[in-house]
């Protein structure tokens, strides 16, 4: 899937019941992620994180939604498996695990080619992430290695980011932005308009070049 493509009403089992995904998603976000296989020790790691965090995403008005290629079965022991391993998560294991033993999903979602999808080595490659807004479409994607875990204060970051550009449109977040720190006036600002946008000020950057790009406040 690409960035801006609308993700299909995919139909699937999982962990908490039949999914149709457009019905699911309502007016949420969704973090969709996805994992190789089953028993999978990063991967373990990961969906247990992430169930701890789960009050960070109904914050920010997002479910979270794991796939794996394995069958419904082999999820539920894996989920009981996660609970054991990460004892800090509150309650039931908060969120499904989309069962795809076919590999279908995953290659109708993009994340493996038709002709690659019966190969287990490939599909050890199966590691995505994507951020989806209410409208159903991509809005951004991770693809990592087995070798590396993914950073829920990164998946959560980039949640806020991409919040708080849709609501004030003439913003853009810098390298290593967290909320409430200085964001980017976009270049298509004029700095009169920047003023009526932001009354209480922002700050003008000079750069060698001689080209006034970069504008930054914290008063938004």
């Amino acid at each position: 899937m690409r960035l801006g493509q609308t993700v299909p009403n995919f139909q699937a089992d999982s962990t908490k019941g039949p999914i149709s995904f457009h019905e699911w998603q309502g007016n949420s976000w969704v973090v969709l992620f996805s994992h190789p296989a089953d028993f999978t020790p990063v991967c373990t790691t990961e969906l247990g994180r992430i169930a701890v965090h789960q009050p960070e995403f109904a914050k920010r008005n997002t479910k979270c939604l794991a796939h794996s290629v394995d069958a419904l079965n082999s999820h539920v022991d894996w989920v009981n498996d996660i609970k054991s391993y990460c004892l800090d998560i509150p309650g039931d294991f908060p969120y499904p695990i989309i069962a795809d033993p076919t590999r279908d999903l995953a290659v109708s979602l993009g994340m493996l080619d038709e002709e690659q999808k019966k190969d287990p080595e490939v599909g050890k490659t199966i590691r995505a992430l994507f951020i989806i807004s209410p409208d159903h479409k991509v809005r951004l994607s991770m693809f990592y290695p087995m070798s590396t875990g993914r950073n829920v204060d990164e998946i959560l970051r980039t949640i806020d980011s991409l919040q708080l550009t849709d609501r004030l449109k003439v913003v853009a977040t810098p390298a290593n932005w967290t909320p409430g720190t200085k964001v980017m006036i976009l270049p298509t600002v004029t700095d009169e308009e920047a003023h009526k946008l932001f009354p209480k000020g922002f700050d003008k950057v000079s750069m060698p070049s001689g080209v006034n790009y970069v504008r930054t406040t914290d008063n938004y």
